[in-house]
C-alpha cells in the first residue's frame, strides 16, 4: 500500500504534460481545382496535372506540420488535393477568391473558426481582391492558440511605405495596420498567438512594416536573422510572428525550410515559388 502511495504521489507531483506542435505556412501558389480557362482564373495560368500533384503530396508528407496556414488554396476541395483529408481538416476564408488563406489542422486537434479579417481585403469587389485574413483557435493540451493566416498585398518587399508614392505600399501599409489592431485585440485578451503566411515584405532590419505590428504588442518574428534557402535563396517573405504566451513555446532552433529537391525552373510553376516554412512549439 505505502508503494502504491508512493507512485501515486510522485505522479501527482511530475509537470504537466507538454505537446510539441509543428506549425507552418506554405503558399501553394494557385492551388485551385477550376479547369484552365475558367473565368475566376488568369488567362495564362495552367492547372496543375496530376504528376505535380502527386509531388505536392509527396511533400506535404514531408513536411508533416500539425498547423499548416495556407494561402492561394481555392478551398476544401483543392486543399484536400494535397493535404490527405483523412488527417486534415481544412477551414478557409468566406469568400470566392481562388487565392484564399485557410488552414490545414490535424484531426484530433480542438479547433473552432473565428470571423474572417476581413477587412485586409481592401478591393472586395475586384476580379482578383486583396484576400482576407483566416483566423481560427486552436487548443493544445488545454492552452488555446489563436492563429491568423495572411497574404498581404504584393508589390512593396522592400520600400517603405511611408515614403513610397506607389499604390502597393500604401495598400500594404493599410493591411498593416488591420493586423496590427487584430494583435493588439489579442494582447488586451491575453491570448496566445500567431501571425503567419505570406507577407510579401522582406522584414529584415529596421523594417517599419514589422515596427508598425510590433508596436501593438512584443512579437518574436521566427525568421530574423535567416536567409530563405527556397529556390536557391533569398530573404524570407514568408513570416510566422508569435506573441503573447506563444513567444515562450517557441523551441529554439526549430525553424525549418522545405526545400524542394526539383531545381528545374519549370518546377517553380508545377510545385510553387514558396517552400513550406515551419516552427516547432511547445506548449506548456
Amino acid at each position: 500500500m505505502r508503494i502504491v502511495a508512493l507512485v501515486l504521489a510522485l505522479l501527482v507531483a511530475l509537470p504537466a504534460a507538454t505537446r510539441e506542435v509543428k506549425l507552418s505556412t506554405w503558399n501553394i501558389s494557385w492551388l485551385t481545382a477550376k479547369p484552365a480557362g475558367h473565368p475566376a482564373l488568369p488567362r495564362s495560368l495552367s492547372p496543375r496535372g496530376e504528376e505535380a500533384l502527386a509531388l505536392l503530396r509527396r511533400y506535404a508528407e514531408r513536411l508533416d506540420a500539425d498547423i499548416v496556414a495556407l494561402q492561394e488554396v481555392d478551398g476544401r476541395l483543392a486543399a484536400a488535393r494535397v493535404f490527405d483529408a483523412r488527417v486534415y481538416d481544412f477551414h478557409f476564408t468566406d469568400e470566392t477568391d481562388t487565392q484564399r488563406p485557410g488552414f490545414a489542422i490535424r484531426r484530433g486537434i480542438a479547433w473552432r473558426a473565428n470571423p474572417d479579417l476581413a477587412a485586409l481585403d481592401l478591393a472586395p469587389d475586384a476580379r482578383f481582391s486583396l484576400r482576407r485574413g483566416a483566423d481560427i483557435t486552436v487548443t493544445i493540451e488545454g492552452r488555446a492558440l489563436r492563429l491568423l493566416s495572411v497574404h498581404l498585398r504584393a508589390g512593396c518587399t522592400w520600400d517603405d511605405p511611408a515614403r513610397s508614392q506607389r499604390l502597393q505600399c500604401a495598400e500594404l501599409a493599410e493591411q498593416a495596420r488591420h493586423v496590427a489592431a487584430w494583435i493588439a485585440a489579442r494582447r488586451a485578451a491575453g491570448e496566445a498567438f500567431a501571425v503567419l503566411g505570406d507577407f510579401n515584405r522582406r522584414m529584415d532590419g529596421d523594417d517599419e512594416v514589422f515596427a508598425t505590428l510590433s508596436r501593438a504588442a512584443p512579437l518574436l518574428r521566427a525568421t530574423a536573422g535567416f536567409s530563405n534557402p527556397c529556390w536557391n535563396g533569398t530573404s524570407f517573405i514568408d513570416h510566422i510572428l508569435l506573441g503573447g504566451a506563444a513567444r515562450a513555446w517557441f523551441v529554439p532552433g526549430s525553424l525549418r525550410v522545405l526545400v524542394y529537391r526539383e531545381t528545374e525552373r519549370a518546377f517553380r510553376e508545377r510545385l510553387s515559388d514558396h517552400c513550406p516554412v515551419s516552427v516547432t512549439l511547445d506548449v506548456q
